[in-house]
Order: C-alpha cells, then sequence, then structure tokens
C-alpha cells in the first residue's frame, strides 16, 4: 500500500483520489508515521428498487379484508 506525506496528499489529492476509488488505498503519513488510511467507501453500483423480490412472494387476493371479523370484535364492533 502506497504511503504519501501530508504535503504530497495536498498536492495531489484528486489524483489520490481517483486511485483509491479504484481500488488502491493509500496511507497519510506525517513526519514518516503513518495518521489515516484513505480507502474507496463499499457501494452498490445499482440501486435496489421495489419489486426485487417478484416471484418469491405471495399476496392473497383478501389481503385488504384479512382478519377482517377478529379486528372488529377486538374493536367491539361485532361484524
Amino acid at each position: 500500500m502506497r504511503t504519501v506525506n501530508i504535503h504530497e496528499a495536498k498536492t495531489q489529492l484528486s489524483k489520490l483520489i481517483d486511485q483509491a476509488v479504484k481500488g488502491e488505498a493509500f496511507v497519510i503519513a506525517k513526519a514518516g508515521k503513518p495518521l489515516v488510511k484513505v480507502a474507496a467507501l463499499d457501494s452498490p453500483s445499482v440501486p435496489q428498487r421495489l419489486g426485487f423480490m417478484v416471484g418469491e412472494i405471495a399476496v392473497p387476493d383478501d389481503f385488504d379484508t384479512m382478519g377482517e371479523a377478529e379486528i372488529a370484535a377486538l374493536f367491539g364492533s361485532g361484524a
């Protein structure tokens, strides 16, 4: 892993960040003592969308009326 001093990091920050994004992490040091490691963040390249589980779950046709009688009984409607 590449180590750069603070001055070099300041002057070449854009270049160093581009390299880090490509997977080449680096360390910034002061007076030869490593201070921080710079690496790209892991993030999904494609955001998850609704419907990603299509075909894996099924919603019953009577979903909106399921448990209607039990709910009414709990609230004293006596349906």
